[in-house]
């Protein structure tokens, strides 16, 4: 399957440097370093050392690990796609494999042991010497049928199921339901999860990978609401409604809730900081006005509404989980007419 195509910031374009070059040699050069090439292949086209020099100096080319580069991708990808291109018959994986495809990635920077997830992750076939991990370039060996690849633009990755059972294994619960969260917000079908655990079936980190699955829901919209939803279960709470709409008696609401619990009448919102950040201290408070004028909607529906941060969940959640459970008693006493709801529909998307 091929599926989008390698980010870049424009064309090669015909700027100085290029347009010292042959016609012949320039036009083989655009078609060519949309992908890495060694100094050596670029040579063959009839390029000299003056000629690369130049061309990297003028932003036209970019170097990396010996492989040069088409200077408009974007300086992230490029990083992916020479180490790729350093490791003959390596497919783009894991946490690299989840850049490509724009697939949320959270993990705990306080943890101890946790990946290298800023090295560019490739996976080779079993027959390949062995793992290896290094700081900026972390090798797996395993099965890579066809079934699990796609390409970008040329860029060997693996899907977007493999690339998020393959994090599933690797690692915790709580990271893990991150992506998988996400990968199915934005069209990976949950089928296609299943199918690739059973591929999977005696692979290592397999059984927490199914734990993962089976405990995603595509309503989370962000980390932070991932890592939530964990905690309350954590916690013994009943699961909640994700993106509930309400009814104030003529219209739907245009807002939506994170978590609803239509029995105890009560509303749990995520609060990431970056819903607030803004460019000017008069744009920062609107926006806080915003939030405060949505909280009056939702208090005028006669509910109890419990905020919570980063920190409530990823540091002391059971403090959060008290707190519900104080507004779950609360709601229960409300005495006034429930109010209407419904699940808001997801977005339509579409995924490799």
């Amino acid at each position: 399957m091929v599926v989008g195509g390698v980010r870049g910031r424009g064309d090669l374009g015909q700027g100085w440097g290029m347009d010292r070059l042959a016609d012949e040699v320039r036009q083989r050069l655009e078609v060519v370093c949309r992908l890495p090439h060694s100094r050596r292949e670029l040579r063959e086209l009839g390029l000299n050392d003056n000629d690369l020099r130049r061309l990297v100096r003028n932003g036209h080319l970019q170097l990396e690990r010996k492989q040069y580069l088409d200077g408009t991708v974007e300086p992230e990808i490029a990083r992916i796609a020479c180490a790729q291109a350093a490791y003959p018959k390596s497919v783009i994986s894991h946490f690299s494999a989840a850049t490509l495809a724009d697939l949320r990635i959270w993990v705990d920077t306080k943890r101890r042991d946790r990946p290298l997830v800023d090295a560019v992750w490739l996976t080779r076939p079993p027959q390949a010497n062995r793992n290896q991990r290094r700081d900026d370039v972390v090798l797996r060996r395993a099965g890579l049928p066809a079934a699990h690849l796609v390409q970008y633009d040329g860029l060997v990755a693996t899907s977007n199921a493999r690339t998020v059972v393959d994090l599933a294994r690797e690692l915790p619960l709580r990271e893990a339901v991150v992506t998988i969260d996400h990968a199915l917000r934005t069209g990976t079908p949950v089928e296609d999860l299943q199918t690739m655990l059973d591929s999977q079936h005696r692979w290592p980190g397999i059984r927490r990978a199914r734990q993962a699955v089976a405990m995603a829901d595509p309503g989370a919209e962000s980390a932070l609401e991932s890592i939530a939803r964990l905690a309350f279960v954590s916690g013994g709470l009943p699961a909640p409604v994700l993106q509930a709409q309400f009814w104030n008696g003529w219209r739907w609401l245009s807002e939506r809730v994170d978590f609803w619990w239509p029995a105890y009448r009560t509303i749990a919102e995520a609060d990431g900081l970056a819903k607030y950040e803004a460019d000017s201290a008069s744009e920062r408070r609107r926006l806080l006005r915003q939030s405060y004028e949505r909280d009056q909607r939702l208090s005028d529906l006669d509910l109890e509404v419990v905020r919570f941060g980063w920190e409530d969940v990823v540091r002391d959640s059971n403090r959060l989980v008290r707190r519900l459970r104080e507004a779950f008693i609360r709601g229960e006493r409300r005495t006034g007419e429930p109010p209407t709801w419904r699940t808001a529909p997801l977005p339509l998307t579409h995924a490799a």
